[in-house]
């Protein structure tokens, strides 16, 4: 029995339409309830016990757990539920469409195309009569592109032997380790002065310019020695802020960046980095001051003792696609890393996509159907 690419195109849709942008992106966004509630009752009569464990206020991680007759492995597919913002192209992010053998809309490959992945396969399973004697569970997670609280919690309140962090990441891949990151402000402090007085006013903004200049440098220089799996570490700015108005020296200007960090690196060694350049600074321009405030760090991911896993998704990939998984990197981020962090062996797979972020999401629907017999028996054979 395999699921068909009609199958997947009907329920990939009906997960697009319903908006789940994480509020802690966008203040009072839809947040992930509806969503919640539609797996939920998609889920009904599957033999899966389902609970809506809520995270925040309205914002319920969706687990669905087949019980294993005892004495096997337990697995978790996680696969997040929430979306970022689709201002750009509001007009047609919830209508999900068809371009070929893409399917085009918000989220569509980021990442529910995943949720809907590890929801057929475990329908898969049940309808197979397939056995397993370690618990199969899926979890649909809250709040993945903001601060991952839907795994955290799903951490707090359960284990696992093993796990698959589901994202869009083409068929015959895994991701066996992936980069780290922060998010870090930088805060130039000058004097405000009346724009005629020179000699009264400290001008943050100029010296935060060459804050950015040495950053830049630092960006190059993460760019000429890329790891050989994960690409070369992260660098770029997000956000600016600084001034008052046209006629006054600005006395703050505030850059928001984020900064990726290599398996065995923590953010601690990037921060040094950029403290090397504020010193540099501070020798060179008279009254410069700055500070570094970390808003959040996130550690790399290494798997580790994840053998027996990875072996169950090469046996899988080799009866559906003929070969086994390549082991790869990425210089992005996932909750893989904190699923590992917990002492659980965990991988990554997902179906090709693009445009993440971006307007024209999209995702392959073959590859969605390819992940769906992958996962379905990588699960049996390794909750057997």
């Amino acid at each position: 029995m395999s699921v068909q690419v009609a199958e997947v195109e009907d329920l990939l849709s009906a997960l697009v339409r319903i908006d789940s942008v994480t509020p802690s992106l966008i203040s009072n966004a839809a947040g992930e309830g509806a969503i919640a509630s539609f797996i939920r009752d998609w889920l009904a009569g599957t033999g899966a016990d389902v609970t809506l464990e809520e995270v925040a206020p309205g914002r319920p991680n969706v687990l669905a757990r087949l019980h294993g007759a005892g004495g096997g492995r337990s697995l978790c597919l996680n696969a997040h539920s929430d979306t970022v913002g689709y201002a750009n192209w509001a007009d047609r992010a919830l209508r999900p469409e068809r371009a070929g053998d893409h399917l085009v809309g918000v989220g569509v490959a980021d990442d529910k195309s995943s949720c809907a992945i590890a929801l057929l396969a475990m329908r898969e399973i049940v309808a197979s009569g397939g056995r397993l004697s370690g618990d199969l569970v899926v979890a649909c997670t809250v709040d993945e592109e903001a601060l991952s609280l839907g795994t955290t919690d799903l951490l707090q309140r359960h284990a696992f032997d093993g796990a698959i962090i589901l994202e869009p990441l083409g068929v015959g891949r895994a991701v066996v380790e992936h980069q780290g990151f922060g998010w870090i402000d930088l805060i130039v402090h000058g004097k405000a002065a009346h724009g005629s007085a020179p000699d009264q006013g400290i001008d943050a903004i100029t010296h935060m310019a060459e804050v950015v200049r040495g950053l830049n440098a630092l960006g190059a220089q993460f760019a000429s020695a890329p790891d050989p799996r994960n690409g070369a570490t992260v660098f770029h700015t997000g956000t600016i802020l600084g001034g008052t108005d046209y006629a006054t020296y600005p006395s703050q200007c505030a850059l928001g960046i984020e900064i990726g960090t290599q398996p065995g690196e923590s953010l601690a060694a990037r921060v040094a980095d950029i403290e090397a350049i504020l010193a540099d600074c501070r020798a060179r321009l008279p009254d410069f001051s700055a500070e570094v405030r970390v808003h959040l760090e996130r550690d790399p991911f290494k798997a580790m003792g994840h053998e027996a896993l990875l072996a169950a998704a090469d046996r899988a990939a080799e009866q559906s696609i003929g070969r086994a998984h390549e082991q790869v990197g990425l210089n992005a981020w996932m909750d893989a890393a904190l699923m590992q962090s917990a002492g659980i062996p965990t991988i990554s797979l997902g179906a090709l996509g693009g445009n993440f972020h971006a307007p024209d999401e999209w995702v392959s629907l073959p590859e969605c159907v390819s992940l769906v017999e992958i996962v379905r028996d990588a699960a049996l054979d390794f909750c057997a």
